[in-house]
């Protein structure tokens, strides 16, 4: 009885114990999510822009809103995507729109080159599955 029970309870911690990408929120397979604007090599003055976000065929929702075929915007700025199993960090080069953004305006871009990506994921700040994420662009912002 001993051994049953040690058995049991061996099974219910391993299944805590399953990855967060096994339960990845779905996307529908037609979806995509795009930057607006700026366009790939648009030279920005002064390091202020605004930048607007797109998705198609998937709702944009708040953080924390679990609804079927929706999420939200992540702007990556300078980095490579991240883990696509895991939520998304929340740093300089990792911004979280969870308010359901579609723009936002980024500040004090320093003079040189700059990546621009878009990782769109569910309510809890992880992509989907398949993971849905823009084109990089590069934008440039002249010496002062």
């Amino acid at each position: 009885m001993l051994i049953r029970t040690m058995v049991v309870v061996a099974i219910v911690f391993s299944l805590g114990s399953i990855p967060a990408w096994a339960e990845r929120t779905p996307s529908a397979g037609n979806a995509r999510v795009y930057i607006v604007w700026p366009h790939d090599g648009t030279v920005i003055r002064g390091g202020k822009l605004w930048v607007r976000m797109g998705a198609r065929n998937i709702g944009v929702a708040p953080k924390g809103v679990n609804v079927p075929n929706t999420g939200h915007h992540h702007l990556l700025i300078d980095t490579d995507l991240p883990p696509l199993d895991e939520e998304i960090p929340s740093d300089r080069n990792h911004l979280h729109f969870g308010g359901g953004q579609t723009e936002a305006r980024l500040e004090d871009l320093a003079p040189g080159k700059h990546t621009l990506q878009l990782l769109f994921a569910d309510y809890d700040h992880v992509p989907h599955d398949p993971p849905l994420y823009s084109e990089k662009i590069t934008i440039t912002v002249p010496p002062y």
